[in-house]
């Protein structure tokens, strides 16, 4: 792609719309709402910066180093002029102000930006940007559509994660669950459902801020690439799906759960879709015929056994929990949980709730999302089961019902200097409800006991202090930060 045509056609000719003598724009992104945000009641109102550090690697650094000043100025500039002269008409907009960057050979840009891992409050600016040279001044807002096209998603992601993620451990403290089944208890199984597998990998790299269960391979690879990750970074297991069971037949299925659980996978987890026919009497009649089986299993290195159920249909509450209109007695009536429990037993935690033999589990990732999980825990401990028998499959029903007006994010302008004036700027519509009112000038965050809090219409040497840091100056980045960085700073 040719960077120059990442953008909305409206930002082609601002260049000319500014007042003549423009020098400087400064801007900033901040997440301005959670009004639209599908969140629990109880949300604090703070928001998950990450996904900078991936968009100036991947976007500021690679393409617009290899597809723009590593490429013959008259190629990528033709390019750039017949898109607008077809769109816009003929020389509607003027090139030189391109060929001009294109003989600088960078970007001459500075960004400043919080700590990735932090949660910001709403209406506190998560960075900002300016140019560095004043005949540049066109190219901060320039890049608007591409930084908030490619931020707001993973923002958005790792908030529900990290929402996700408080969730169990509420459930898990009440219950007695150990919290470091955590980290697995959240499993992303959103990849065939996003937006392109870009956007499967940058949404995936947000839920890996918070978990480590994941399907999403390319999260992993996008996490190594431009977050520096290593260590665990995502985990998963051998699992089926409906045209494996299919192909053995429905009147081979239990032999085709012997066969994976006694000689393809006799160790370690293996999840099995479970649904494919009658999923009740799977989970009450086959369960039983292979207890035994099942119980004698080898433990892997890692001291896992575990056989795994995945129902993948119908109303997940109660498939898990059980359904009260159903026959009294019947498994359905019982509830896959309370199922296996009456075949396979298990412990009471110190909290008086019950956790499965550790050799079987359920997991369930049709259509959930945090308040079916909620409700799924819930009802749950109120048979008496603790929080970590149930995983949770994390899709795209979760991480790709999603937009950029969840939690309001704008990238806009609050100051910039004209013919050596500094102008604080700003937009406070009259027909607005207050969400899209601005700050005014520079901005200053700090960290303070209450989060973040802004600070604007600072002078110069207050815009220098505070908790933002210089990321990205002149087409290099300042600050490299790691994903093990991020995590901790969540659990902070």
């Amino acid at each position: 792609m040719n960077p120059l045509t990442a953008i909305d056609f409206y930002k082609a000719d601002h260049r000319r719309q500014y007042p003549e003598g423009t020098e400087y724009v400064y801007s900033n992104l901040t997440p301005r709402s959670s009004r639209l945000a599908p969140v629990l009641d109880g949300f604090d109102d703070r928001v998950v910066l990450v996904g900078l550090q991936g968009y100036i690697k991947r976007i500021l650094m690679d393409a617009w180093d290899t597809h723009f000043f590593q490429q013959p100025k008259g190629k990528v500039i033709a390019k750039y002029k017949r898109r607008m002269d077809q769109a816009l008409g003929k020389d509607a907009v003027p090139v030189d102000h391109m060929e001009a960057l294109h003989d600088l050979g960078y970007l001459p840009l500075r960004i400043k930006a919080l700590p990735e891992g932090s949660r910001v409050n709403i209406k506190v600016p998560m960075f900002t940007m300016v140019n560095t040279k004043p005949e540049y001044f066109w190219l901060t807002n320039y890049l608007e559509t591409s930084i908030s096209a490619e931020v707001w998603k993973m923002c958005t992601t790792a908030t529900i994660a990290y929402e996700y993620k408080r969730l169990l451990t509420e459930f898990a403290v009440k219950t007695g669950a150990p919290l470091d089944f955590i980290p697995v208890q959240g499993h992303d199984f959103s990849c065939r459902g996003m937006s392109g597998l870009e956007d499967a990998a940058q949404s995936g790299m947000g839920h890996l801020t918070s978990f480590i269960g994941t399907d999403t391979v390319a999260a992993i690879d996008y996490a190594e690439d431009y977050y520096n990750a290593d260590g665990v970074i995502g985990v998963s297991v051998p699992a089926t799906e409906h045209s494996v069971m299919c192909m053995g037949t429905q009147d081979g299925e239990i032999e085709t759960f012997r066969r994976l659980i006694e000689d393809l996978y006799p160790s370690g987890v293996v999840s099995i879709v479970s649904d494919t026919w009658d999923f009740w009497q799977v989970i009450s009649e086959f369960a039983s015929e292979l207890k035994e089986t099942i119980l004698a299993r080898k433990e892997n290195e890692m001291g896992l056994a575990k056989v795994v159920f995945r129902p993948d249909s119908g109303d997940p509450i109660k498939v898990i929990c059980g359904d009260a209109d159903a026959e009294p007695g019947s498994p359905a009536y019982k509830g896959a949980v309370e199922c296996l429990w009456e075949i396979f037993g298990g412990e009471v935690t110190d909290e008086g709730y019950k956790v499965l033999n550790q050799r079987v589990g359920v997991i369930y990732g049709d259509s959930i999302t945090l308040q079916r999980a909620q409700a799924i825990l819930e009802g749950l401990a109120a048979k008496g089961f603790a929080s970590n028998n149930i995983v949770f499959g994390i899709g795209s029903f979760t991480y790709q019902y999603l937009t950029r007006d969840n939690f309001g994010f704008a990238l806009k302008a609050t100051w910039g200097q004209v013919n050596g004036e500094a102008r604080e700027i700003f937009k406070d519509p009259i027909t607005d409800n207050g969400e899209k009112k601005s700050a005014r000038g520079l901005l200053r965050v700090e960290e303070t006991e209450n989060g973040f809090e802004m600070f604007d219409q600072q002078t110069a040497e207050q815009e220098k202090q505070g908790a933002f840091k210089v990321v990205f100056e002149d087409g290099t980045l300042i600050i490299d930060q790691s994903l093990g960085e991020i995590r901790a700073r969540l659990v902070g």
